[in-house]
């Protein structure tokens, strides 16, 4: 079967592999789409671990076509998103409930194959069961909103608050979706007209191109600000865009070594609080049934299929003007 393998950074290809056989407690996805991550760009450019040869593709939904010694409670022909991210269970963090904070942390598509591949082996309990009659497109996207959810549960808006939103890629136009439904207003900056007329169409209350024409429209400031484009300049802007009092969340993923310029008396002397969320603890069952329900609206977020053949090209290059989501399809 043909798979996308980082070989090491700087060196992605398609290739073929043999097809994966289930261990124990593991079952065979054959994939049925898998989104191109910013993080799979990192990981292209050695600039975010992981452990080549990998076949990389941690966003992916699929059906279960083989079960490993010990599954029981997945049928076959079961469609699944995965939550790609592995924790130990016993070290001291997991055992605070800060699974994704593992000292042996492991990641699909990071660590270990994932699904930018026509089949996938991954352990059974990190599958989660769609309904009969969910898009499987729809739910390849359940993982960015896992970690959307992560973000926002430690945002915490409620309704009638102000809610800025740094970056209109896929994680900005999601965040943007869960803070309406919190209730809270809501204002997207990005540089690009057509996604900001998208976010508008998503129900933005506002939407600016720059953190100066931001700062126009909200004087003073954001409730909570959500940094989801993962640029330095972004994060350097959030505090800025912040009231009094407030508090931001660090969303987007920057290349590993990547630094800020922070006031710490700003934000000492606003009390301002500068929070961080990482991947998806214990959210990928509320993405999936958001997402099966309707309640997030991701199909205007897939921007275009492509076939495996064209992944390590659009993994390796800039995305397209406009990109949003750009989904894999081995078929």
């Amino acid at each position: 079967m043909l798979a996308a393998r980082l070989i090491k950074a700087g060196d992605l290809q398609v290739v073929e592999v043999p097809p994966p056989r289930p261990g124990p407690g593991e079952i065979v996805v054959t994939v049925s789409a898998a989104g191109i991550c910013g993080t799979d760009r990192h990981l292209f450019r050695g600039e975010f671990p992981c452990t080549p040869p990998v076949t990389l593709g941690h966003e992916f939904s699929g059906v279960v076509t083989g079960l490993g010694d010990g599954v029981t409670d997945l049928p076959l022909g079961a469609l699944v998103t995965c939550d790609p991210n592995i924790a130990c269970g016993t070290c001291p963090q997991c055992l605070r409930g800060r699974v994704n904070l593992c000292q042996r942390l492991s990641a699909i598509g990071i660590h270990r194959d994932g699904g930018f591949a026509h089949q996938v082996a991954i352990p059974a309990h990190r599958a989660f069961a769609l309904p009969e009659g969910t898009d499987p497109e729809h739910a390849a996207l359940c993982e960015p909103l896992a970690c959307c959810l992560h973000a926002i549960d430690k945002g915490a808006p409620i309704a009638g608050e102000r809610v800025t939103i740094l970056g209109g890629g896929v994680i900005g136009l999601m965040v943007l979706q869960l803070a309406r439904l919190a209730g809270a207003e809501t204002l997207l900056i990005t540089r690009t007209e057509e996604k900001r007329r998208f976010a508008e169409r998503l129900g933005a209350t506002a939407t600016a191109a720059t953190p100066q024409e931001a700062a126009a429209i909200w004087p003073t400031g954001a409730d909570l600000t959500m940094e989801c484009a993962g640029v330095p300049e972004t994060v350097a802007a959030s505090p800025r865009l912040t009231r009094n009092g407030g508090r931001i969340v660090v969303v987007g993923v920057l290349a590993q070594g990547a630094q800020v310029t922070i006031e710490p008396f700003d934000l000492l002397f606003r009390e301002i609080d500068m929070l961080h969320a990482f991947l998806n603890p214990f959210t990928q069952r509320r993405a999936a049934d958001l997402i099966a329900a309707g309640r997030i609206d991701v199909a205007p977020l897939i921007s275009r299929v492509i076939p495996l053949s064209q992944a390590a090209e659009a993994i390796t290059n800039p995305p397209l003007s406009g990109d949003i989501r750009v989904l894999v399809k081995p078929d």
